[in-house]
């Protein structure tokens, strides 16, 4: 199964490991197991991603080796090493290291994302799996590569994090089978869970408040929608990443079926989370903003203005709701 992806491994000795921007415990839980993975192979790496580990990830163990990409500093390294991006097989969400990838001696992906339609670039890709950091273990265990627990947590987080805790479509027996080897190596669930979902700061409880007060229902209340503006992030003071899980809770209610949200950064950029229940692919729709993801979770960024990408976006929803 893993043969392409070892024969990369094979193929060099030096590598750097990458993930999306806005990196998620999926992205930084994946890196952290195949610098494991590397390790053990008597391979030297970095891990150096485009934007910083974001806080509330910060309780994994490894984080601290994660750099943030400086190309007068990691240029010289990458002239000599091949990248392998995780958690997305398309370069053009990999952030500002991106313009750097031709330097590189080759580019790999590894992802379980639904295919993407801009990416020219080689690697593994299997959509059937919850995460990606199932796929990782899943590749320690086809290379005989054991983890040890720090590796493990990371690991465990990752699938916990992209399976919804083993609830979302893609929770397969492989995931609990990859998930219950992290916890052979020492992975500790309950640990796991208290930083993950019960370690959020005061500053992002206020944001939700926020966001829950402007939140308005179209199509008879199956499409929901919130907005989060610039204003709200400094007036609460929470951080760009506590906004991350908010998009999730109008799926609550029965009757919704997507919920949408729109994100301002303090730099203009605008970002949109997608969530569904199933019955509408919103990768489909994000792809149509030149992003991507999951059937039932996936997300974008754009330059155009909150008014723009809401008219457009709803239009968008509300078509493929209409078609079911």
């Amino acid at each position: 199964m893993f043969e392409d992806v070892l024969s990369f491994i094979n193929r060099h000795n030096s590598f750097i490991l990458t993930t999306h921007d806005s990196p998620d415990a999926d992205g930084l839980g994946s890196q952290i197991v195949i610098g494991a993975i590397l390790k053990k192979m008597g391979k030297v790496f970095k891990i150096i991603n485009s934007e910083p580990v974001p806080t509330n990830l910060k309780f994994l163990k490894d984080t601290e080796i994660i750099e943030t990409w400086e190309p007068e500093k990691h240029s010289s390294f990458l002239a000599d090493s091949a990248v392998m991006i995780l958690d997305t097989s398309d370069e053009y969400h990999i952030g500002s290291i991106r313009t750097a990838l031709g330097k590189a001696k080759e580019t790999f992906y590894f992802d379980h994302h639904e295919p993407g339609q801009r990416s020219e670039l080689s690697g593994f890709l299997d959509s059937e799996a919850a995460s990606t950091a199932e796929l990782a273990i899943e590749l320690a265990c086809s290379a005989g590569v054991e983890l040890d627990p720090h590796s493990a947590t990371a690991g465990y987080a990752g699938i916990v994090h992209d399976s919804g805790f083993f609830a979302y479509p893609k929770t397969r027996i492989r995931t609990f089978k990859a998930a219950i080897k992290t916890l052979e190596w020492g992975a500790d669930p309950n640990y796991i869970y208290r930083e993950l979902m019960e370690s959020a700061s005061y500053s992002s409880i206020l944001l939700q408040k926020h966001a829950l007060s402007n939140m308005e229902f179209h199509a008879d209340k199956r499409i929901a929608f919130l907005i989060l503006r610039k204003e709200d992030f400094e007036i609460t003071g929470a951080d760009f990443e506590d906004a991350e899980n908010i998009v999730n809770i109008p799926l609550r209610a029965k009757e919704v079926e997507i919920s949408m949200m729109i994100k301002e950064k303090p730099t203009g950029e605008i970002r949109c989370s997608l969530r569904s229940k199933g019955k509408v692919n919103v990768s489909k729709i994000a792809q149509e903003f030149g992003g991507g993801g999951h059937v039932t979770a996936a997300g974008f960024k754009s330059l155009l203005s909150t008014e723009e990408i809401l008219k457009k976006l709803l239009a968008s929803v509300k078509a493929r709701i209409d078609g079911e």
